[in-house]
């Protein structure tokens, strides 16, 4: 059998690739839909788009155009990954999503597990939570762009989607993958089109895995692949599947775009061991190409030192509000991201090879100013961060989620993994 992965964005394809080969199968992930087909042996081949908080329209026609790619490689089981928190409101584009890809392979039913206990996403009695906090109490309730005011899974699927939900408690779970099966084929027969998947823990990941290993679709955060890979790769080694995507190259830089809170406290523990520069929005819309030519300079003198220098945009909510309220929301950001492609294009002609990423806007930027349009996933850094290898250039990139990662994230980056 071979899996094909549509996930919503650039992060969260990496998260969900790099928990496949680390539990057995060897993956490629591409940046959108190939214009080719695939040559790779690859067990898991995982496809990026950018269609979390698009149009619904737009993302239902992605996402099956990624599903068609896929089908031609001949992936028989497919996943459609997005965020571990649902990231997406009563109009967003899970529901809809979900039911094009249902439509086009003829299926009727499918589950909805977007738990991750690692990182503190748990399922229970279809509420999600985030560490402790339900979903609508915690730091997403005022996400800008999908706002999460209800905890409750089905209640979410049911707003988006065209069918029914349905439960499968944490009861069910504890007796087991059988017990799993049976109350998915019970639920079917009632009718049910959605089913959610309580787990408060990875055991629950590995029974859900096993249970749901041969249905043609799956949906989720990318904690479910733990246990599909594990059911699929039984005895498979993890070195071997991560070593085509291990780090190579010497010379390295880390740019931060991300303004979460992991983020801001990650920037401020690698700002006391590195050299670092802050980012000017004033400079970036004024005078992009000088300035990132400058901040290239800048990298290249402190490039000697045993912790790669650090450019960053990160700014705390107070700045942050300060910076749209001057310069705009928008305006800021397109500015700040394409100055940061400016200076990866540069960075690259001058033979840097490393490249560690904050943000899965500024992740997505960084890949495709460097050309990645495919990569090998190697080692984790961080659960859900691995280090990756492009198919074709001899660069590596560590592409991490604002809220992914320990506070010493950069600095192992570097630290723990030798080329």
């Amino acid at each position: 059998m071979r899996l094909g992965v549509i996930a919503d964005d650039f992060t969260g394809a990496t998260d969900i690739a790099s928990f496949l080969a680390q539990n057995g199968l060897p993956v490629i992930q591409y940046n959108g839909v190939p214009q080719q087909n695939s040559d790779s042996a690859a067990q898991a081949l995982v496809i990026s788009l950018k269609s979390r908080s698009c149009p619904a329209a737009q993302a239902v026609e992605q996402s099956l155009a990624a599903l068609a790619w896929l089908q031609q490689q001949g992936c028989n089981r497919f996943y459609f990954k997005y965020c571990s928190t649902f990231d997406s409101t009563a109009q967003g584009n899970i529901g809809p999503v979900t039911d094009a890809l249902l439509a086009a392979l003829g299926e009727s039913q499918t589950v909805i597990s977007p738990a991750l206990p690692v990182n503190g996403r748990t399922v229970y009695q279809g509420y999600l939570f985030v560490g402790d906090q339900l979903l609508s109490e915690s730091g997403m309730r005022h996400h800008p762009v999908t706002p999460m005011d209800d905890s409750n899974l089905l209640r979410l699927i049911s707003r988006q989607a065209k069918g029914q939900a349905g439960l499968i408690s944490a009861a069910c779970i504890e007796r087991g993958a059988a017990a799993v099966r049976a109350e998915l084929a019970a639920l079917q027969q009632q009718g049910v089109n959605y089913v959610v998947l309580d787990a408060t823990c990875e055991q629950h990941l590995l029974t859900q895995g096993s249970a749901v290993s041969d249905l043609p679709l799956v949906t989720g955060g990318s904690g479910l692949a733990i246990g599909i890979a594990r059911t699929w790769a039984a005895g498979a080694s993890q070195q071997r599947a991560e070593q085509a995507g291990r780090p190579q190259g010497g010379r390295a830089v880390v740019i931060a775009g991300s303004c979460s809170q992991m983020t801001n406290r990650q920037v401020a523990a690698y700002r006391q061991c590195a050299p670092a520069m802050e980012v000017s929005v004033a400079r970036a819309l004024a005078e992009s190409t000088a300035y990132a030519h400058e901040l290239c300079d800048w990298i290249a003198a402190h490039s000697e030192q045993s912790l790669a220098p650090m450019l960053y945009a990160t700014a705390d909510t107070q700045q942050l509000h300060s910076i749209q309220q001057q310069y705009g929301a928008a305006r800021s950001s397109e500015a700040v991201e394409q100055l940061f492609a400016a200076v990866v294009r540069e960075l690259k002609a001058r033979g840097w090879q490393r490249f560690i990423v904050a943000g899965g806007e500024t992740s997505g930027v960084v890949a495709q100013s460097l050309g990645v349009t495919a990569f090998h996933i190697g080692p984790a850094i961080s659960p859900g961060v691995p280090w990756v290898r492009d198919i074709e250039q001899p660069l590596s990139l560590a592409l991490k989620s604002g809220n992914f990662g320990d506070e010493q994230f950069f600095a192992r980056a570097q630290t723990e993994f030798s080329s």
